[in-house]
């Protein structure tokens, strides 16, 4: 006579392979439809893209200071049909914009502080935070090289949209934007130069007290 208790492990070792093999399909009760996420950057050729870190010249506050914006891929995108070309940079992870503005003939990589892997330039009209404003921004890339290859780029898309506006009817309305522009690259440059040299002159001074 088999022992009942053996008897009631073989049904539950028989229960748990029967749940083990079934897989229930359940359907949803709501249907969604996939949406598509659009980036604006559809209709746009990607020319450069490479990961740096980049910073904004905070001249509003007193005293001013540079701010770091994001870390990510900064872009050099043309549009398709107009041919113009912006500069687009997205935080990682949140992709929340940093930079995005367009690329006009009289902007200029600088160097930062002397640095070989790094640029500063002016932007009449950032629209990073949806309303365009002037910005000072500063780029930092991993090593002198990726810098270089950055502004070859960057210079070489100037000479297509200086190409681009000389070929315009509206060239006048282009060069008065362009000199604004260069006034207030001066301007804001020379404010961000001294803001460096400072940090530059205090690191400095602490490196000599600990020795």
């Amino acid at each position: 006579m088999a022992d009942p208790k053996d008897q009631e492990e073989h049904e539950t070792t028989a229960e748990v392979a029967e749940d083990s093999s079934h897989d229930p399909q359940f359907e949803p009760i709501v249907s969604l439809p996939e949406q598509e996420v659009k980036t604006l950057e559809e209709d746009e050729e990607e020319l450069f893209k490479m990961r740096a870190k980049l910073y904004r010249f905070a001249s509003e506050i007193d005293p001013p200071e540079w701010k770091e914006r994001g870390t990510g891929d900064v872009k050099l995108l043309r549009h398709r049909d107009k041919g113009t070309i912006r500069l687009l940079m997205r935080r990682d992870r949140t992709l929340k914009l940093c930079a995005n503005h367009q690329i006009v003939p009289m902007m200029e990589l600088k160097p930062n502080a002397g640095s070989d892997r790094a640029w500063v330039w002016n932007t009449l009209a950032d629209y990073a935070d949806e309303e365009p404003k002037p910005e000072l921004l500063a780029i930092r890339f991993l090593n002198a090289e990726n810098a270089q290859k950055f502004k070859l780029k960057f210079d070489e898309c100037k000479d297509v949209i200086r190409n681009k506006l000389e070929e315009s009817d509206d060239a006048d309305s282009a060069i008065k934007v362009v000199e604004k522009l260069e006034e207030l690259s001066v301007k804001d440059k020379k404010e961000g130069e001294k803001v460096t040299e400072k940090k530059e002159e205090s690191k400095q001074v602490k490196a000599e007290e600990k020795n």
